[in-house]
């Protein structure tokens, strides 16, 4: 999926919601445990609840790669059925991988030819080497983390380098810029640090922002809108929790529906008074 299609995308379905998938066999219902693969009957079940008001989806594999093999055949079956069935929505895995030339290669065949996601997500830290391979699949997106949501990121993202005006985040920003462009970059930003959007944009004003942090870590939609929208929307907003565990009972998918229509029904109004529709 390339960039206009991306943004066509968000102005049918009236909506920049990505609902991350992080399926965790201690949290799902306990009634699905008696299926056969328990992990993607949850996921299968809340695709199809709120499939109609996102644009995206975010398995993050670390929930997968925890159960093992088993696991592995979760993540593979959940993104078979999203690009059989909900061919149109955009796919992330989560992976935040970042290592050297070759074995990022490898990651990235993985990733993008065997699981056949649109995007992944890519640490920077170890420099181009980490980031290339990935750039070399065509309408395929490396989502790049430059500023995130944990409470530590200021451990690093947010110190200042020697003899420049640059913070580390703002350093990844404008180095990244040299290796990919707004039809295969994306950026992590935390909707917890909405405040450093505005630099943010002055540094990649058209790129899509993934932003995590909204919900159930008190990010603020408004806020995150306000200061990062741009005029292909820029924006897929991510929320996990909030929404796939708003309910624990057999009812589980028709409540994670409501949660994500709440959203839609912001978003839809954002997009709105920005008049993106």
């Amino acid at each position: 999926m390339n960039y206009n299609q991306l943004f066509e995308q968000i102005k049918r379905k009236q909506s920049f919601l990505c609902v991350g998938l992080d399926a965790d066999i201690t949290k799902i219902p306990q009634f699905l445990l008696d299926e056969e693969d328990p992990i993607f009957e949850f996921n299968k079940r809340i695709i199809d609840a709120t499939a109609q008001y996102t644009v995206a989806y975010k398995p993050n594999t670390a929930f997968y790669e925890a159960q093992g093999v088993a696991g592995w055949h979760s993540l593979e079956k959940t993104i078979n059925y999203i690009n059989l069935i909900y061919e149109d929505i955009f796919v992330i895995a989560d992976a935040k991988r970042g290592d050297i030339g070759n074995t990022s290669k490898m990651y990235a065949q993985a990733f993008f030819d065997h699981f056949d996601c649109d995007a992944v997500t890519v640490a920077p830290y170890m420099g181009s080497d980490s980031v290339l391979p990935f750039l070399e699949f065509k309408n395929k997106w490396v989502v790049l983390l430059a500023l995130t949501s944990n409470q530590s990121s200021h451990d690093f993202q947010l110190q200042n380098i020697e003899n420049t005006d640059n913070n580390l985040f703002e350093t990844v920003l404008k180095k990244s810029k040299e290796w990919g462009d707004k039809e295969n970059m994306m950026y992590v930003v935390g909707a917890t640090k909405a405040e450093y959007l505005k630099q943010i944009r002055k540094i990649i004003p058209d790129n899509f922002l993934l932003v995590p942090g909204v919900g159930a870590q008190g990010g603020s939609l408004q806020e995150v809108a306000k200061y990062g929208i741009n005029e292909s929307c820029g924006l897929l907003v991510n929320s996990s929790r909030g929404i796939i565990y708003a309910n624990t009972t057999a009812d589980f998918d028709k409540e994670a529906a409501l949660k994500a229509r709440e959203m839609h029904l912001e978003m839809k109004e954002i997009l709105k008074s920005n008049k993106l529709i």
